[in-house]
């Protein structure tokens, strides 16, 4: 199963809509089977428009003024046997995995955990969990408005895949996201990349 990751897709006056930044944002929710949005929405018709490429399920932000049956406070899914939990903050990420989780879940285990409000990419497995945070493809790293990044999880039975995955770029505006991906196979790294270079595999990686 593909899951197509996006988060704080807030827009300013000037935009109306995602696809005005490109086509980056549409063709990739194109390819996935479910879309999972990290919250930071901002207004109900960024999700009807997301909405459009498949199912969509939302973490409530902190900037989302108003009420949508695809939006919770914590998202709880099962997937080919992993359990994922989603919510917006979860700010400090470096914290221990057992506090986020605390925070998240009421300490509830999950195989993946997603968060959104930082607009910073991050990508790591570590004490079983992977964890993502796809940045914003908006206003990546909080700069001013221009392309950013999405996240792709691939899931099958024993295996989860985790990639961040750079938009492109807006003219003159550089995109300072790092791609990044994790292969996790039967509780261990498979494989690894940050920023297009192959990282050596280990039990876990940060």
């Amino acid at each position: 199963m593909r899951i197509g990751l996006i988060s704080d897709t807030h827009l300013p006056q000037l935009l109306r809509q995602l696809d005005e930044l490109g086509p980056e944002v549409g063709e990739f929710l194109s390819t996935v089977d479910l879309i999972l949005h990290g919250g930071d929405v901002t207004a109900p018709a960024i999700l009807d428009w997301c909405g459009q490429y498949g199912d969509l399920v939302c973490a409530r932000g902190n900037n989302d003024a108003f009420d949508d049956p695809r939006m919770h406070d914590l998202v709880r899914l099962d997937i080919e046997g992993f359990r994922i939990g989603m919510v917006h903050e979860l700010r400090p990420e470096s914290r221990p995995m057992d506090q986020l989780l605390k925070q998240a879940t009421g300490g509830e285990h999950v195989d993946i955990l997603i968060a959104g409000d930082t607009h910073v990419e991050r990508l790591e497995y570590r004490d079983g969990v992977v964890f993502m945070n796809s940045a914003s493809p908006t206003f990546p790293h909080h700069m001013e408005v221009r392309l950013g990044s999405v996240g792709l999880l691939e899931i099958e039975p024993g295996r989860i895949r985790g990639e961040i995955i750079r938009l492109g770029e807006t003219p003159g505006k550089r995109n300072p996201i790092r791609p990044s991906h994790i292969e996790v196979v039967e509780g261990q790294i498979a494989s690894a990349s940050y920023n297009g270079e192959v990282l050596p595999v280990g039990e876990e990686t940060e």
